[in-house]
């Protein structure tokens, strides 16, 4: 029994030594590895979770793609410029949420009309948000050479820049760096939920090589992820979900209760269990293949959600 007991024992340990990089961009969209990190999810299913925060998304897929990290939480397009134009094999294994994103501006802009000869801001110039941004504008009278674009990197790095140069006028923002935006005096010209409909944004993507290979590691990441997020949206944990939003990005208690608010309104909010929005997919992938000019493949050439159906199955 001694020796039994000795095994289970190195068993339960060799599962918690399984220790796994994570990259993400700042954002409330953490709130349920925040979740999962506080509550122990993570560690009840056997896991050390080193998480990162990426400066830019092109950082963010080099990582991927050379193992420094193997999962991402990220625009599920930038898992389709991997795939498509850096002929990387990865897999989108879930959903997370449509972005959050809000059109905003310096002040002395009121309307879209005015960023005509302008700058605005993106992190990279051909993926993601900076095709949301394109897409919002050509839907207002501006064509790409309407207006000038710079790379800044991620959603912190763009809010730092539109307070410090003035003449950077728009980009696109999330919670809580929008709302930040908003209190410092910029303005919001509308969410992309509303100007863009439909529109898969956070997913979890890794390689898929790494998944065949670690697919009972992957399933125990994913399940722990949903029930951080399952917590998270639980209305009796709110205020504690507000400090762990608080604590995590840096926030003043009244910042960190409106982003609360968006997190789990019922239509924008985090998606239910991570699900992934297949109409939001395909608006994705048309917006890439009108500004990029590469066509993309069929949704289930960037798929794998077997392991994400076989965590739902084993919660």
């Amino acid at each position: 029994m001694a020796i039994v007991f000795a095994l289970m024992l190195t068993g339960i340990a060799r599962a918690q030594d399984t220790k796994l990089t994570v990259m993400v961009f700042q954002g409330m969209q953490n709130l349920p590895l925040f979740a999962a990190q506080s509550k122990g999810f993570f560690a009840r299913h056997g896991l050390a979770i080193d998480v990162r925060i990426t400066p830019t998304s092109e950082e963010m897929r080099a990582g991927l793609a050379d193992g420094r990290w193997q999962i991402i939480h990220t625009a599920v397009d930038n898992g389709l410029a991997m795939a498509d134009v850096g002929k990387v094999d990865i897999a989108i294994v879930s959903g997370g949420d449509n972005s959050f994103n809000r059109l905003i501006v310096q002040p002395d802009i009121n309307t879209l009309a005015d960023l005509r000869g302008k700058t605005v801001i993106v992190d990279a110039l051909d993926t993601a948000y900076a095709l949301q941004l394109y897409e919002i504008l050509k839907r207002n009278g501006l064509d790409k050479g309407d207006y000038n674009v710079k790379s800044v990197g991620a959603t912190f790095r763009r809010l730092a820049n539109m307070e410090e140069d003035k003449s950077s006028k728009a980009s696109m923002l999330n919670p809580p760096f929008s709302l930040r935006a908003v209190r410092s005096g910029m303005k919001e010209m509308g969410s992309v939920a509303k100007m863009l409909g439909p529109y898969q944004a956070t997913g979890t993507v890794v390689l898929r090589s790494w998944a065949q290979g670690n697919a009972d590691v992957l399933v125990r990441y994913m399940q722990a992820y949903i029930e951080g997020l399952r917590w998270s949206l639980d209305p009796k944990n709110k205020d504690e979900a507000i400090n762990l939003l608080a604590d995590g990005l840096k926030l003043s208690q009244d910042v960190a209760s409106a982003t609360y608010s968006i997190a789990v309104d019922p239509v924008e909010g985090l998606a239910k269990d991570a699900k992934l929005d297949m109409e939001g997919l395909g608006n994705v992938l048309k917006l890439r293949a009108d500004w990029t000019g590469v066509a993309p493949g069929a949704p289930d050439k960037y798929l794998d959600l077997s392991y994400y159906q076989k965590a739902l199955s084993g919660l």
